[in-house]
């Protein structure tokens, strides 16, 4: 199986995957979400992820969102994905945001690693856009 794992701090994980079951359609076994909290230590971080990820193995995939590249929630789950031996099946993404994490979701059954990694990176660049409007546009709705 392909399971997407998205970490953040505080509620942030939460957040998408709330978002992800409405545009995606509901609750989903292959997504699994955890946020560090303020009041939450590495250690409790660490024991409460083991247990949500104890049913992947080495036969399957992992594509581990993070909402910040090198914070606490993106390096101590990979350094925990390292000690069960998972790392080398999983491609890790920092700096993510709902439309990347979305299509990651829709194309993830349908693309090999190479080929979801490809379209990963290519949609984030895509995605990200400025928008620019002109005085002419005010009266408009957005």
């Amino acid at each position: 199986m392909k399971y997407i794992i998205l970490v953040s701090h505080g509620d942030l994980a939460q957040g998408f995957y709330s978002a992800l079951k409405m545009l995606d359609g509901g609750e989903r076994k292959d997504i699994i979400f955890m946020g560090l909290q303020p009041d939450m230590g590495s250690e409790v971080y660490t024991e409460e992820f083991k247990k949500k990820i104890a049913d992947i193995t080495n036969n399957d995939e992992i594509f581990l969102f993070g909402d910040l590249g090198g914070g606490s929630p993106l390096t101590i789950t990979a350094n925990i994905l390292s000690e069960r031996g998972l790392l080398e099946k999983t491609s890790i993404y920092g700096g993510t945001n709902l439309p990347l994490i979305l299509n990651a979701s829709l194309m993830k059954d349908n693309l090999n690693t190479a080929e979801l990694n490809d379209f990963i990176l290519n949609s984030a660049q895509e995605e990200l856009k400025k928008i620019e409007f002109s005085s002419d546009d005010s009266d408009e709705e957005i």
